[in-house]
């Protein structure tokens, strides 16, 4: 892999490393090494480095904030892809906001609300990028990206630009097609919003931000639900029925605050985490008949 970074870095793309370990990019703070970590700075690394891994056959995938991803403790085998500073540019024209995909999601609610547009409060309190959030079609008090995406720009792995329409993007509940039929990498999105009265959002938001931080243990590394709500019900209810608050294997934790978040205590393993959401779904099943499934996206090598 040394030789392909330098390769990288001989053709302009600036930050490469081999052998980055994955916990300092991710919420939950735990995660083996990448093989080679890419750190592109603007659309012509990004393409410059989409290029190299096709050419060498490379596997890769995209991280922004690291958040809603465990990575096993073996580390990630071929390339990592973090979006972040350089592609995190923003623009506000009217009702009309095109966001850069390593924006941040957080952020993003909080400009466009200064500029008096609802339709993002929702997003206040999702800790991932834009690119993260129009993957994973993220959402929150029961709304979701979908709901105000426009369009968004794409790199696909072999080499194309292309712009997608909200409809062309397959999403439901916390998927969309790249998830799926389409291998890419998003570099800007494009919401359409509403005008609204700046004191309401602001008041809505603070009312999200206040209810985050009574029920969320945003104060340890987490990463966020760890599982989707079954349908008619929720995870974190049929968990704290089941008596799995504080539960606990290692340093991974079922947070007391909120039953689906589990909390790194300080020095969890990949393995702790994931042997705990095992032990969650073996219960709830065995106690209620029904199977959690992780919204957490598990990936790497154990």
């Amino acid at each position: 892999m040394q030789a392909i970074a330098q390769e990288l870095i001989d053709i302009g793309v600036e930050d490469v490393r081999v052998d980055e370990p994955l916990s300092h990019h991710t919420t939950w703070k735990v995660g083996g090494p990448a093989d080679l970590f890419i750190y592109p700075r603007c659309k012509v690394e990004l393409e410059k480095a989409m290029m190299v891994i096709r050419e060498h056959r490379l596997p890769w995938r995209v991280i922004g904030r690291g958040s809603n991803l465990l990575v096993r403790d073996g580390g990630i085998r071929g390339t990592v892809i973090k979006l972040g500073a350089g592609l995190d540019h923003l623009q506000v024209n009217g009702q009309q906001v095109v966001a850069g995909g390593g924006y941040s999601f957080v952020k993003l609610s909080v400009m466009v609300a200064k500029h008096g547009l609802t339709g993002l409060e929702f997003a206040g309190g999702i800790p991932g990028t834009v690119g993260g959030a129009v993957f994973m079609n993220a959402g929150a008090h029961g709304s979701e990206l979908s709901q105000v995406l426009e369009s968004v720009e794409v790199l696909l792995e072999d080499g194309r630009w292309i712009r997608i329409s909200a409809e062309e993007m397959a999403f439901r509940y916390r998927t969309s097609i790249l998830q799926s039929e389409m291998r890419g990498v998003v570099t800007e999105a494009t919401f359409n919003l509403h005008e609204g009265e700046r004191k309401v959002v602001a008041t809505k938001m603070a009312q999200f931000k206040d209810r985050r931080r009574l029920t969320q243990p945003l104060q340890f590394p987490c990463a966020g639900s760890v599982f989707r709500n079954p349908s008619g019900d929720h995870s974190g209810r049929l968990i704290e029925e089941a008596g799995l608050k504080g539960y606990r294997i290692g340093d991974a934790e079922v947070s007391e605050q909120h039953a689906n978040f589990i909390i790194n205590r300080g020095q969890a393993t990949a393995n702790d985490v994931l042997a705990l959401i095992q032990h969650i779904i073996r219960t709830i099943n065995e106690k209620y008949g029904v199977t959690l499934e992780p919204e957490v996206r598990v990936v790497g090598e154990g």
